[in-house]
């Protein structure tokens, strides 16, 4: 049973390489692949590729400042106001070793509350306008 499974592995990788065209091929087209792009600073369709952040002014201080320490989705999922973000950013430098921003703090703030400020909704708008149905018995 060995040698029977030995002779099907070993048959099917040579059928393989005998009538697969891009084995004998010396052609360049399939080996030369496009290098990934690692720009940190990419920017498509208004968004920070890397990040996900809105571009705008600050953009970057932000990027470089908050991101050091944990992912953006944590800030992306976050939306406060002025006195929550200086809040969080004091909270932060209490308690978690976030450095002193000095003038980038309001660069930063300023950012977050402009591209994303607190919504007055809640997880999802309220049903209005129901049409309840008597259940059947």
């Amino acid at each position: 049973m060995l040698l029977f499974t030995l002779f099907i592995v070993t048959s099917s990788c040579l059928f393989y390489y005998i009538f697969n065209p891009l084995v004998f091929r010396n052609n360049h087209e399939y080996t030369n692949i496009p290098a990934l792009v690692n720009d940190d600073n990419l920017i498509k369709n208004g968004i920070h590729v890397k990040t996900g952040f809105i571009d705008g002014e600050g953009l970057m201080t932000v990027v470089n400042n908050c991101t050091n320490c944990h992912s953006s989705k944590i800030v992306l999922q976050n939306r406060m106001n002025v006195e929550a973000w200086n809040s969080t950013i004091k909270w932060m430098q209490k308690t978690q070793n976030l450095w002193d921003l000095g003038d980038d703090q309001k660069i930063i703030v300023d950012y977050l509350v402009s591209n994303y400020p607190p919504k007055s909704k809640g997880r999802r708008i309220l049903l209005t306008k129901v049409k309840w149905y008597e259940l059947p018995e």
